[in-house]
Parts: C-alpha cells; structure tokens; sequence
C-alpha cells in the first residue's frame, strides 16, 4: 500500500498542545492533542513541564518517522511568545522554562532602566515594548544575569521556544524574527537591530543567529521548520490568500488587529494606546492594535441577560443590526481600563435600564462596542480596501454588519480557516529556500 504524503505542525499554546497533520492540498488530516502537567520552577513558582513536553514532541516524531501509512515532507513549529529554553554547553535544557506571568523583581526593574539612561517611554518606542515584566522575554535574561549569575554564566544558548522546539528534531540553534520581535525589548525597530543594551550586557551572545529562511535544515530528506511565532502566523494563511493590502481583525478574549503592510514606527503615544508593532519572518515591523472587546462583551451579555431574565445565548438568534443612534454613545466599558484606544478612560457601570429589551440592549451594545473597536483598528489602518475578520465574532452577523456600515470603500471578508496558527506555520515552511531546491524531490 502506497503510503500519503503528509505535513505535521506542533502548534504549542500556553493551556492546549496540538499536533496537527496536513495532507498536500493543506487539508487536516488528524489532530492530537496534549495536556501538559504543569511544574514548580526554582522559586517554587508554576510554569510549563519542560521535561514532559521534550518527551511529548520525540516520542511523536519518532511515531510520525515510522508510521505505517504517512510519509512525512515537512515539519514545522509555533508556539507563544516570552519563552526562552536555556541549552548548556551540551546542548542540554538547564533551567526551568520560565512562566511569562512570574512576576519580576521591582528592584531588577530599577536596576535595568537606570542602567538604560534614557526615559521608560523612549526605550518602549524603540523596541515596540511596553513595559510587561517577564512578558518582555529579553527581561528574563538580564534578570537571570542579575539573580543568577552563576547560572547565565552557564547558558551557552537560549532559544525562543518554537525555535527550540525546532533544535530538538534538526540539532540546529537558530533565533527567529517573528520571536525577537514580540515585545522582547531586545530589538530596536528604528535600527533594526538588537538593541544597545543586549551587547553591552553580554545577552547577545547568547542568542543563537537570526536566520530570514524557514527551514532549518533537511534531515533524512524532511524539511525541519525553524518555527514562529503563534501570532505571526496566524497571519500567514492570509497573506497566502491575496496579493493586495490588507487588515485582519483577529477577535477573542482580545481583538487584535494587524496590519502586515504597515511598517510606520511606533510612538510613546500609540504604545499607550495598546498600540505594539511585530517582526514579520523576513526582519519587516508590522503595525497591530488591540481591544480587550470579547471580555467587556462577555461581561455585559452577562448582566443583560440578568437584568431582562433571558437565557445567556439569547444574542444568537439576532441577525439584523439597527442603524446606529444617539443612544448608542452612551455605553460605558466596564473591562477596558488601562487598556485599548483609550486606556485613562475609567471603568464604569453603562446603564442597561432605559432599554425596553434584551435585544435593544444588545444592539446598542454591539454599537458601543465597534466604537471602541473601530478607535483601534484606525491606529494601524492605511486604507486598505481588504478587511478580514476571523474568530469569535466573524460569526455574529450583527458585527459583521455594523462593522461593514462603518468601511463603506472596503470589503469585509471572513476565511474560515481551521487551525490557523498551524496552517500558518505550514505556509511559511512552504516559503523556505530548502524548499524551492528539493521540489523536484517531491514530484
């Protein structure tokens, strides 16, 4: 029996990790998934079980290698950000990966942007980086090198997880720019390099070299991903989908749009406005936007249907917008403080009893709530004629329609993309070099 051409992402996410097979019309074909236990690292704080999810990633490479009836072309990896393996000499893992949420010393902080000499602000326009504790990833190493000295003395590399993840198959140490560029403050976007104070505190050497190509290498005729970051490449089926410029609104628990074709810096002003910028693969800034929009709709679905004594879903079966009226400015976000387009705003209780119903309610709400959004999606919009939408609210047709009213000159699309992330990660294997060079291989 002839055995099926198969690609496979490790798609490693903070709760879920997946490993996902494609066929070679980008297709799922299987899916596996992985509960990782978590593990208490040298401060007794929790993080990710290191040992276990090594273990979880060979033990399914090795099943993949010898399946009776896949033939695996490629492999790649995405993972979220703020997370660095520490190798020794040998190539080991010597520390515990480090939660992003361990909270970071206020004495390591005061050290850091005394050492910087130049103000908190500047420093975050130059690197894209608000200031996020152990969320900046670079902040790890320097409060490594200042707490645990003897320890950074003996890292010989640190690799961003998806890179590592990628070492584990091709035993190539490779730094990424879509990792770098996460709100890292290790890269300086107006020079577009590491910044100053990664050489002058010895973190440079550390880091393994930035490649733009993403494979790493080719192992027994299998291409071996370098890896990326999940948010870029979540982006990734939708830059394969067009050739003209667009947006996409990515909506959650956050919304966060990105826009790939804007490469404007960043200033102190839009990095407080929740404002960040990326690094695409090739090295390239790329403008995103964030609104903490399905919480605070969450949170008032909740207090209308409690209010009006209907079911929580009872919004699913609206299909309809109501053209926008003067009423609709008076919503107040309960969740948004310190966040978002307008992050002084205080929290405040938006009075829901002058409504007559729950789905008057809710169609003032989904106004109140495309304000803010559209107040956001302006920070990194350039005109573009191409809008796409995609997760929770690219199913709400109430949305999808009072969005569309508020871009008359632009088309809102939805690309109904299962696993995005990881079909991300497939595409920008497909892009690698080795790839161009192998093809005939393969046909």
């Amino acid at each position: 029996m002839m055995k099926k051409s198969i690609y496979a992402v490790f798609d490693i996410g903070k709760t879920n990790k997946k490993l996902i097979l494609f066929d070679e019309d980008r297709q799922i074909i299987d899916e596996n998934q992985h509960i990782c236990t978590d593990s208490i690292d040298d401060d007794g704080f929790v993080c990710d079980h290191l040992p276990r999810l090594t273990q979880w990633v060979q033990d399914h490479w090795q099943q993949l290698r010898h399946h009776p009836h896949y033939t695996v072309k490629g492999v790649n990896f995405t993972a979220y950000g703020a997370s660095f393996v520490h190798l020794d000499a040998e190539g080991q893992p010597m520390l515990p990966l480090y939660n992003y949420l361990k909270p970071m010393p206020e004495e390591v902080m005061q050290r850091f942007y005394s050492m910087l000499g130049q103000a908190p602000e500047d420093f975050a326009a130059e690197t894209c980086s608000p200031q996020l504790g152990m969320l900046n990833s670079g902040m790890q190493l320097y409060w490594l090198k200042h707490t645990k000295p003897e320890l950074f003395a003996r890292i010989h590399t640190s690799l961003h997880l998806p890179q590592y993840l990628s070492y584990l198959i091709s035993g190539e140490k490779f730094s990424d720019y879509t990792s770098v560029g996460c709100h890292t403050n290790l890269w300086d976007f107006e020079r577009g390099q590491y910044h100053d104070w990664v050489r002058r505190e010895g973190i440079e050497e550390k880091l393994a070299p930035l490649t733009k190509d993403s494979i790493a290498s080719v192992v027994d005729g299998i291409m071996v991903g370098v890896g990326l970051h999940d948010s870029s490449a979540a982006v990734m089926p939708y830059l394969a989908e067009t050739d003209e410029p667009f947006v996409l609104v990515s909506t959650g628990t956050w919304s966060v749009t990105i826009n790939p074709f804007n490469s404007q810096p960043l200033t102190p002003e839009l990095l407080k406005r929740d404002s960040l910028s990326f690094l695409t693969p090739g090295g390239q800034p790329m403008r995103a936007a964030r609104v903490f929009l399905g919480r605070e709709h969450d949170y008032q679905v909740d207090r209308i249907a409690k209010h009006f004594h209907v079911k929580p879903d009872f919004y699913r079966s609206l299909v309809l917008a109501r053209p926008y009226d003067e009423a609709s400015a008076s919503f107040q976000p309960a969740c948004m403080a310190g966040t978002g387009p307008f992050p002084d705003r205080p929290a405040a209780e938006w009075d829901i009893t002058g409504f007559r119903t729950a789905s008057d309610a809710y169609q003032h709400l989904m106004h109140g709530l495309i304000n803010l959004l559209l107040e956001s999606i302006h920070l990194v919009w350039q005109g573009e004629k191409i809008i796409y939408v995609d997760g929770g609210f690219a199913r709400n047709p109430l949305f999808m329609q009072t969005l569309s009213w508020n871009f008359p000159g632009a088309e809102i699309r939805t690309l109904e993309v299962p696993q995005a992330t990881a079909l991300g990660a497939l595409v920008h294997l497909e892009q690698g070099e080795a790839w161009k060079k192998t093809q005939l291989l393969f046909t």
